[in-house]
This record gives C-alpha cells, sequence and structure tokens, in this order.
C-alpha cells in the first residue's frame, strides 16, 4: 500500500529525468525532479567500471569489462524503473567512439537492460560539461577556461562568461590523454619524476595549439581568465587538501583551491605507491592506479596557464544533459 502511494505521489508531482554518462573509466547516473531553483535529486549512482581497459592496445572492448559496465548498466535501469523516469538520456563518450566493436556492445546493452546509448563525439561532450558547471562560473570574468579530465581523453572548453549560470562555448579540444590511458602507458604503481615529467609533456603539445588558436594566455596575462575543473582527479585533489575523511560532494562542489595547493597534493602522491595511495581517505583502490596522471594533465594545465587558482565543480555531463532536457520541456534548469 505505501509503495502505490509513492508512485501515486510521483505522478502528481511531475516528470522524472534522467541522465547516464558511460565513460572510459567511470558510469554515473543522476535522477531529479525540476524544481524552482534547478532539480532535487531522487537519486544517483556511480561505479568506477573500466570500460576502456586494454583498449588502447586491442581496439576493443574486452568481454571482462563489457561484463562490468553491464552489471552497473542493470543497476542504473533497476532505479530508472523505480523512480519511475519520464525522460532520460544516455551518452557514452570516448571509449565507445573509439571501440571496432562498439556497436555490438550497444545493441548488446538495449538488449539487456533496455536502455539505447547514445554515443556522443568530443565537441558535444564539453557542450554538455559546460552547461552543467556553468552555474559556478564567476560573472565577473569575461573569459573562463573548463577542463574535464576523462578517463580515455580530457576535455578543454573556452568559455565567454555571459551572466550568472550561462556561458557560450568558443572552442573546445579533446586531448587524447585521459587517466586510464596515462596509466597504461606510463604505469599505475610508484611513478619516477622522469615519467611524471613525460606525462606532462605528453599533453603539452594539444595545450600549445588550442592557446595559439584563442590567445588564451593573452587573456590570462590581462586578468579576464576564471579556471574550473570537474572530474575525478579535480574533485580527488580538493578532497584530499580540505582533509575530508570521506569524500563530500556539498564541501568539494564549488570549493576554490590555489596552485600552491594543487602542487602540495600532487607531490603527496607521487610520492606513493598504489596501495599507499589506496589507502588515502577519497580515492580508494579503483582511483589509487589512476591518480597520477589525473595530477599531471592537471599539472600541464596550470602550468600553460597560470590563473593561479581553480574552482572545483562535482558536475558535468549528466547536468548538462539535464538541463537542456528540463529546458526543452519549459521547466526552469
Amino acid at each position: 500500500m505505501r509503495q502505490r502511494q509513492h508512485h501515486a505521489r510521483q505522478r502528481t508531482e511531475g516528470p522524472v529525468y534522467a541522465a547516464l554518462d558511460l565513460g572510459t573509466n567511470t558510469c554515473r547516473l543522476l535522477v531529479v525532479r525540476p524544481s524552482k531553483h534547478g532539480f532535487d535529486v531522487l537519486d544517483s549512482f556511480s561505479r568506477i567500471v573500466r570500460l576502456g581497459e586494454g583498449l588502447q592496445s586491442t581496439g576493443m572492448l574486452s568481454e571482462k569489462a563489457i561484463e562490468r559496465t553491464l552489471q552497473a548498466l542493470h543497476v542504473c535501469a533497476s532505479k530508472i524503473r523505480r523512480q519511475r523516469v519520464t525522460q532520460m538520456r544516455s551518452v557514452a563518450t570516448d571509449a565507445c567512439r573509439r571501440a571496432a566493436n562498439c556497436a555490438a556492445f550497444v545493441a548488446r546493452v538495449e538488449r539487456e537492460t533496455g536502455m539505447r546509448l547514445e554515443i556522443i563525439g568530443t565537441r558535444e561532450e564539453a557542450a554538455l560539461a559546460a552547461a552543467g558547471c556553468a552555474p559556478l562560473l564567476d560573472p565577473s570574468h569575461a573569459r573562463a577556461l573548463v577542463f574535464d579530465i576523462g578517463g580515455g581523453s580530457s576535455e578543454l572548453m573556452w568559455l565567454a562568461v555571459t551572466g550568472r549560470g550561462r556561458a557560450r562555448l568558443l572552442d573546445t579540444i579533446s586531448l587524447p590523454w585521459g587517466v586510464a590511458r596515462m596509466a597504461e602507458a606510463f604505469g599505475s604503481d610508484r611513478i619516477s619524476d622522469r615519467s611524471y615529467r613525460a606525462m606532462t609533456q605528453a599533453v603539452m603539445p594539444w595545450l600549445r595549439r588550442f592557446d595559439d588558436t584563442n590567445s588564451i594566455s593573452n587573456a590570462v596575462t590581462a586578468g579576464h581568465v576564471q579556471m574550473l575543473g570537474t572530474s575525478g582527479p579535480v574533485t580527488i585533489v580538493a578532497g584530499l587538501h580540505l582533509g575530508l575523511p570521506r569524500y563530500r560532494r556539498d564541501l568539494v562542489d564549488g570549493c576554490s583551491l590555489g596552485f600552491d595547493d594543487l602542487d602540495s597534493v600532487s607531490a603527496t602522491l607521487r610520492r606513493l605507491d598504489r596501495e599507499s595511495r589506496a589507502r588515502l581517505p577519497c580515492i580508494g583502490r579503483e582511483r589509487a592506479a589512476m591518480a597520477v596522471g589525473g595530477c599531471a594533465i592537471l599539472e600541464a594545465i596550470c602550468r600553460m596557464w597560470p590563473v593561479g587558482s581553480i574552482r572545483v565543480a562535482d558536475r558535468g555531463v549528466r547536468e548538462g544533459i539535464l538541463s537542456g532536457l528540463i529546458a526543452n520541456d519549459g521547466g526552469v534548469a
């Protein structure tokens, strides 16, 4: 009787939206209902599935990676049914873009879970991440450099800030380096200083190209640029800097870190082996193998554009999807 009342109450309270983001490393789901200030979260899910494991060498999604991912997607499908979602969008990014057997994987996902995965390009991925993070941008700075460090790739976005919660995408670039690819190429245990320098240098050609195209360094020198980072590596660094005994989104999302703070945490992580990193709060065993690669990409970005501080966002593609779905329905997001 109580369950029937709950479902009846949901039907009268309006539509329920869901966004699923399947990346190279992580599967994330967010289920919300629109509210006056955006949306209220009804349910969420995040699991490291390592879908892109071995993809760099084989060009294929492995059966083990597919099975891990399907287990997570079954959990997501159950949550979607339980919350009686009325509209949703499910997207997949770098691993599915690159895998030769992606079509077979997508068909299997729909057959076994009922969810239709949409493979999106790098520019749309960047635009969704930027839209999801826009509410954290400071309107007093005319430009924003936003980055999303992923598993198989990293997206950089150059934005014109048009008002609080609003920004226009000027340009974007997808770096063929993410934390999973860094771990495969340079190792995941103790990282030598030489390997770490090689990690940072690996991404620099793309950063320089993006800078030359958009004259970002000139805008930085003029004091017009703010920097915002979204993704696991950035939120991990923030959690460690804040000394949190366990990860808390309410304390991390929206916090600001100076470049000195980032350097301090990065130096600590580089000194540790994988097992020692796994014992740190806010990391865990799954992310320990990839934490240093994330720091290397982050350091390269900070070195290229010395803004001085970063605002941290624990939001991105899912929130961008939801804002679009709700706005298209005439909602407030």
